[in-house]
């Protein structure tokens, strides 16, 4: 899979880092950026209002379902924009190789960099407009463009790298429509979805499809929870919307599969509805923070933890004085739920937790050794910029042991040391210092075998294991 974060020129190169390309980062048409495709729209002017204390959102109107997509197309478009950007960019030294051609060397100084991405209305009134934070990233200029074919210079308020949104501030002598935002979380599978944008710098384009799936994680963040949709989706729809066919906002439009017809991503709305504020009052977004790193409950590590299904996100350690360790979190502990929200995949914990501010208290529901409890939590702020732990000095290998399929020696701090396999152990490799196992702290290898020892066979064992630094947990299988 690949995918494009950053503006780019035609045709398309894909970026192969993050593995998806971005729907959204086409270079502008000179002559067809400007809403071409669609028919314009007779608008009243009135006098703009003065600027809403808050973000005036029309979420809460009840929407009636327009009669054909034809007559939704003619409901929602006035309220999608096309952008353009404009950014400077230094010339490398050494010049143009064809600066000869030009005496006066033309080739020499700044040149720029055009883009084009696709946004809408958020507040007509105040004159807001949402779109992708890749699409504006870096940009000296940003233009908006209507589909009356009317243009005006916006202002970036506020950008949210993390779930690639960003807010757009223009001041309009006409009142603009406003897109009414639906509820992503009660969108279905399987249902219909219109999206609006501004393709390859064609200008404003409809096309129609399904959503096809929920919750994607496609590696674009810390926070993926991606819709999934056939509807056509390219480069220069990024920050369009996704409509249902009530003609709400239930997502914004953000990735494609480079080399795949039929498979877009599209941001949620109510993570937009989480952020906008923030993006309005502040320009960025502060989240809250337990302090702790976790990873997915497997069906091994659920057999391991007495489970009846698998669930939740088994934490692998607490920080020091963070929220997580002043609430009593433990390592081993698995938290399914965060404010009263349930959490099945182990995604699903930081999504939930950084959906609260800095000083929020949060309930968590807990289970430890199969019994279940409620702590309550005061979160910190997320640092972006935190260092990583730094990874164990490496010892010199002593195999002195063989238990259960595990070659080990004795590792240096404490532990026992993976140092040879007899067969796959899902989770576990050769390096790997085993430091717990049901709970109990191994020091040695001689700790090790006690406890492996004590178990039945065909038993899974919670072994605790730390590996460059970061621990996680593994089910292990005794023989």
């Amino acid at each position: 899979m690949r995918t494009h974060r950053s503006r780019s020129s035609l045709p398309v190169i894909a970026l192969t880092a993050l593995g998806l390309a971005a729907a959204g980062c086409s270079s502008a048409a000179p002559s067809l950026s400007r809403g071409e495709a669609g028919s314009p729209v007779a608008q009243v002017p009135t006098p703009m209002p003065a600027p809403a204390p808050t973000l005036q959102l029309a979420s809460q109107v009840t929407v009636a379902a327009p009669s054909t997509i034809a007559d939704l197309v003619e409901h929602v478009a006035p309220t999608v924009v096309n952008i353009t950007t404009t950014q400077v960019v230094a010339r490398r030294e050494g010049g143009h190789p064809f600066d000869f051609l030009f005496p006066e060397g033309p080739m020499r100084g700044p040149r720029q960099r055009s883009g084009a991405g696709t946004g809408f209305v958020i507040d007509g009134p105040a004159g807001y407009i949402v779109t992708n934070a890749h699409v504006v990233e870096g940009a000296d200029e940003v233009k908006v463009h209507f589909l009356d074919r009317h243009e005006l210079a916006a202002q970036v308020v506020g950008r949210d790298t993390k779930v690639d949104l960003a807010l757009l501030k223009i001041q309009s002598p006409t009142q603009l429509p406003s897109v009414v935002l639906g509820d992503s979380h009660a969108l279905r599978v399987g249902e219909q979805v219109l999206a609006v944008g501004n393709p390859f710098g064609l200008g404003h384009s409809v096309s129609l499809g399904i959503v096809s799936a929920k919750a994607r994680t496609i590696g674009a963040g810390p926070y993926d929870d991606f819709i999934q949709t056939d509807a056509s989706i390219n480069p220069g729809n990024s920050g369009g919307p996704l409509f249902n066919l009530r003609g709400e906002v239930i997502g914004i439009n953000t990735a494609i599969r480079a080399g795949a017809e039929g498979i877009g991503f599209a941001i949620p709305v109510d993570v937009l509805k989480d952020v906008l504020d923030q993006l309005r009052q502040k320009g960025f977004v502060e989240r809250g923070k337990l302090g702790l790193t976790f990873q997915p409950v497997t069906p091994e590590l659920a057999a391991a933890l007495g489970m009846d299904r698998s669930r939740g996100a088994i934490v692998n350690e607490v920080m020091k004085d963070s929220a997580a360790a002043r609430a009593g979190v433990q390592s081993g502990d698995v938290i399914v739920e965060v404010g009263g929200v349930g959490i099945e995949r182990s995604e699903e914990l930081a999504r939930n937790v950084a959906r609260h501010a800095p000083g929020s208290i949060v309930e968590l529901k807990v289970l430890r050794q199969g019994k279940p409890f409620t702590v309550r939590a005061t979160l910190d702020r997320l640092d972006e910029g935190e260092p990583q732990e730094r990874s164990p000095r490496p010892g010199t290998p002593d195999r002195t042991n063989r238990l259960f399929g595990l070659e080990v020696d004795e590792a240096p701090g404490g532990g026992a040391r993976v140092v040879g396999l007899s067969k796959p152990i899902d989770g576990l490799m050769d390096g790997d210092v085993i430091v717990e196992v049901a709970g109990k702290a191994i020091g040695s290898t001689a700790d090790l075998k006690r406890e492996l020892e004590a178990r039945r066979a065909g038993e899974r064992v919670l072994v605790k294991v730390r590996r460059g630094g970061k621990s996680h947990f593994v089910g292990l299988p005794v023989e």
